[in-house]
């Protein structure tokens, strides 16, 4: 069971360090169309929100070493997890689908996030 969790909290941990590390090399500009202005605004929010995600990462290696210490935390981590996927899901049902591969990630992180729970409840 804690082998369980902390192979998932590793899979966790790259995905916040890789996935926040490209977010916040990239900025908004990458993602606008080319003939676009310039969006500080935008561009600010979304660096300091790939700021967190690329924390949260160095969040998940500690607690893949210090499994049992975390203990109830874990729940929290489940949700953060469960709430990224929940935030995709409500994004597909206002602005439409954004591709298959970023459906399988939101399922992904819906499975996750409530798998990280159940494993916790159960230990």
């Amino acid at each position: 069971m804690e082998l369980t969790i902390q192979i998932i909290l590793g899979l966790l941990t790259f995905i916040c360090l890789a996935g926040g590390m490209n977010l916040l090399i990239k900025g908004t500009a990458s993602f606008l169309p080319a003939n676009t202005p310039p969006q500080p605004v935008m561009d600010n929010l979304f660096r300091f929100l790939s700021g967190i995600y690329f924390g949260l990462g160095f969040m998940m290696a500690w607690a893949i070493f210090h499994v049992n210490a975390v203990g109830d935390l874990l729940y929290f981590i489940g949700i953060v997890v469960l709430f990224s996927g929940l935030g995709r899901l409500y994004s597909r049902m206002k602005m439409g689908s954004a591709g298959k591969y970023l459906f399988f990630i939101m399922l992904f992180e819906i499975a996750l996030g409530i798998l990280i729970m159940a494993l916790q409840y159960s230990r």
